[in-house]
C-alpha cells in the first residue's frame, strides 16, 4: 500500500469531519437497487474498510464519536474500521436517518428487470431529478420499513415507502442540525458511516450546493473524504484521504 500523508491537526478554531460510504455491499457488486434493504457486505467491501481505516491510521486520524446507518452494510464497516485502528471502545450512534434512499417498488431489482417492470421513466429519472422519486411500495408490502420489526418503535409516518433524494436530504436535517452539528460544535471528532445518497445529500447541506450539483456528485465506496470546517462549519476545504480523482 502506498504511503499516506499525515493528516495535520486543523488550526484552532477549525475541525475535522471524516465522510465515509460504506465498503462494497453484495447488491452493489451485482448492480441490485438496494436502499433499506438490509444486504451485507461483500468480500471486496470488507477490504475496503480495512483499507479506508489503515489510511485513516497512518494519516493520525482518531474520532471521538462515529455515526452511522442501522444497515449492516453500514454498521460493519464502522465496525471493521474501528477494529483495524484499535477504537472498538469508542461511542457508537446507529440512526435510520442515516439510512441510505428509500428505492421503493426498485429495491431488489436490477435495472433492465426494472424498466421492463415500471417502464424506462419512472426509473431513469430517480437517477437524473433531484425531486424525483422511484414508484411506491404497496403499504403491506414486507419491505416496506413499517412492516419491519427493526422499526416497531418509530412512527410510522416517518417511515418511507420511496424516496426522491430531496426527500433523503430532508429527512436527514433533523438529525443533522440536532444531533450530529452538536457534538461538532463541542469540538469533538466525528466519522459518518453511512450511504452514497445519504451522503450526497449532506454534503449537499456543507457545501450549499445546488439540485443540479448534487445529482453529479459520485462517491466510491470505501474511500475517506475529509472536510475542514471553520468555528461555523463552513467548510474551508475538502479532500479524499487517498488522493485519486
Amino acid at each position: 500500500m502506498s504511503q499516506t500523508t499525515p493528516v495535520p491537526n486543523p488550526p484552532s478554531g477549525m475541525t475535522q469531519l471524516v465522510l465515509l460510504r460504506h465498503g462494497q455491499s453484495i447488491w452493489n457488486r451485482d448492480k441490485v437497487f438496494t436502499g433499506w434493504s438490509d444486504v451485507a457486505l461483500s468480500p471486496k467491501g470488507q477490504q475496503e474498510a480495512e483499507k479506508a481505516a489503515l489510511l485513516m491510521q497512518q494519516a493520525g486520524l482518531s474520532f471521538d464519536l462515529c455515526f452511522s446507518s442501522t444497515l449492516q452494510r453500514s454498521t460493519e464497516s464502522l465496525k471493521i474500521i474501528l477494529s483495524v485502528m484499535g477504537l472498538e471502545e469508542n461511542p457508537v450512534q446507529e440512526h435510520w436517518r442515516l439510512n441510505e434512499r428509500h428505492y421503493g417498488a426498485l429495491e431488489g431489482m436490477r435495472r433492465w428487470p426494472a424498466v421492463k417492470k415500471h417502464g424506462v421513466w419512472p426509473v431513469l429519472s430517480t437517477q437524473l431529478q433531484f425531486s424525483a422519486m422511484p414508484p411506491k411500495l404497496a403499504p403491506q408490502d414486507p419491505r416496506a420499513p413499517a412492516n419491519q420489526d427493526c422499526y416497531a418503535a418509530n412512527n410510522k409516518a416517518d417511515l418511507p415507502l420511496a424516496e426522491s433524494l430531496q426527500q433523503t436530504h430532508a429527512r436527514l436535517l433533523p438529525y443533522w442540525q440536532q444531533t450530529i452539528k452538536p457534538e461538532i460544535q463541542q469540538g469533538k471528532r466525528v466519522l459518518i458511516v453511512s450511504h452514497k445518497n445519504l451522503l450526497r445529500t449532506l454534503i449537499m447541506e456543507l457545501d450549499q450546493l445546488t439540485p443540479n450539483q448534487v445529482m453529479k456528485l459520485s462517491l466510491k465506496t470505501g474511500r475517506p473524504l475529509i472536510y475542514e470546517l471553520d468555528h461555523a462549519l463552513n467548510p474551508i476545504r475538502h479532500y479524499y484521504l487517498d488522493k485519486k480523482s
